[in-house]
């Protein structure tokens, strides 16, 4: 008999991995296409310790949103800067070049949600030159 399909995640039913380009992070992918079979977004939540995060890179074709849920953060993308705080979000268009550090002294805890899926797949990722 097939299993039904699964439609609730928390976040410690999911094992933790550490993103390419990133330092300092630990994501959990709640929704996507091997937890929910999603097939046009994926939901992350990532922990990032104090000075660290996410180094200069780009998601060709994947439009990305960061929202804050706990700590702060500066947020660089488009010439554009930003500290955010919880209820903060910010966007990163598709192939922007963008970087993401946490300046609180607690980790932050973010929620990530990319579409279509990145899946951390390596050519889904631009560094720079």
């Amino acid at each position: 008999m097939p299993q039904p399909p699964v439609y609730f995640i928390s976040t410690e039913e999911v094992e933790g991995y550490h993103p390419a380009n990133h330092v300092g992070t630990l994501n959990r992918r709640l929704i996507g296409p091997e937890t929910v079979g999603s097939r046009h977004l994926e939901v992350i939540h990532g922990t990032i310790e104090k000075g660290k995060g996410a180094l200069p890179h780009a998601h060709p074709g994947i439009e990305q949103v960061c929202y804050v849920l706990e700590g702060r953060a500066i947020a660089e993308v488009g010439g554009q800067r930003k500290e955010l705080g919880p209820g903060d979000c910010c966007f990163f268009p598709p192939d922007e070049m963008h970087v993401f550090t946490v300046v609180s002294e607690e980790p932050a805890r973010i929620l990530v949600i990319y579409s279509p899926p990145y899946e951390e797949s390596p050519e889904r990722v631009v560094r720079p030159a």
